[in-house]
């Protein structure tokens, strides 16, 4: 009976972690899916539109996405987090959110009718407190948005005419 009481922690966090990873890849071969189906939808940060597009209407669009971190996921943050540095176990997590907020954000101007968005920005907030002294992040919400712009008949998406909006050589 003590074997199985000291074994059982080890034994929850290796399942923690192969849960985690196996649903981690499954979302990201999802997202892949999703994200080369709306390469239709031009997302970009520039500020200032090329001076040949020629803009029939416009409108702000959001997408946005929460997570929460796996028990593995917390449990090596802690540890690392008393050490100090990098914490990489959240890297994919975040990535994996930024993804789907843009692809979210692409799909609600798609099905307004829009081709393309300019000055798109990230936004992260953290949401609430997984312990009840108020530390700890129970899940972060990543929101992406833009200004959504439908071309005029004619007008080319391309950058072109203005060595601003030529590609680095």
């Amino acid at each position: 009976m003590e074997l199985l009481s000291v074994a059982i922690t080890p034994l929850m966090l290796l399942g923690a972690w192969i849960s985690g990873t196996v649903l981690q890849r499954r979302h990201l071969r999802t997202l892949l899916v999703l994200e080369s189906g709306s390469r239709e939808v031009l997302a970009v940060t520039i500020e200032e539109m090329p001076p040949d597009w020629r803009v029939a209407s416009c409108e702000l669009v959001m997408g946005n996405v929460v997570i929460s971190q796996d028990y593995f996921k917390r449990i090596a943050a802690t540890i690392k987090g008393m050490f100090g540095g990098n914490i990489g176990v959240y890297e994919p997590m975040l990535e994996r959110a930024r993804r789907e907020a843009l692809m979210r954000m692409k799909a609600v101007a798609h099905a307004r009718g829009y081709d393309t968005i300019i000055n798109v920005r990230l936004e992260t907030a953290t949401l609430a407190s997984m312990r009840g002294d108020g530390k700890g992040t129970a899940g972060v919400e990543i929101l992406a948005f833009g200004t959504a712009i439908r071309l005029a008949e004619g007008s080319d998406r391309r950058f072109r005419g203005d060595p601003r909006f030529l590609p680095a050589a």
